[in-house]
């Protein structure tokens, strides 16, 4: 099954959205799922029930969660991470393409995976 995505509400520019729903990439964001300000342990709580990986611009707080849900048996969708301001809204739409072409959704449980490896 296809990667699908769930942009916590740093990284859901609406450009970015819109660009890969046209490419068939199945999204949703922190404002779609009324989500907004909740802290990031919640966000991929949620993201994880809904069946998606987190996209999100927060390296350090999503890193050091991954590695604590990894400790505590917890077993996550996937986390995407990207350093904000570092790519333009078109290189991340054909990174995260790059991504969700060659995984799977099995293949992401668990995983941490950075935008920058998908160039």
């Amino acid at each position: 099954m296809r990667v699908r995505l769930y942009f916590d509400e740093d990284s859901m520019r609406h450009a970015l959205v819109e660009a890969l729903r046209k490419r068939g990439v199945d999204i949703l964001t922190a404002l779609e799922a009324g989500t907004i300000e909740e802290p990031d342990a919640d966000q991929l709580e949620y993201a994880t029930t809904c069946g998606r990986a987190i996209y999100s611009f927060n390296v350090a707080d999503f890193c050091q969660i991954h590695a604590q849900w990894l400790t505590e048996r917890k077993s996550h969708a996937g986390i995407i991470l990207a350093r904000q301001q570092q790519y333009s809204v078109g290189e991340q739409m054909r990174r995260l393409l790059r991504l969700v072409g060659a995984l799977s959704t099995e293949d992401m449980q668990n995983r941490l995976e950075f935008l920058s490896d998908w160039g």
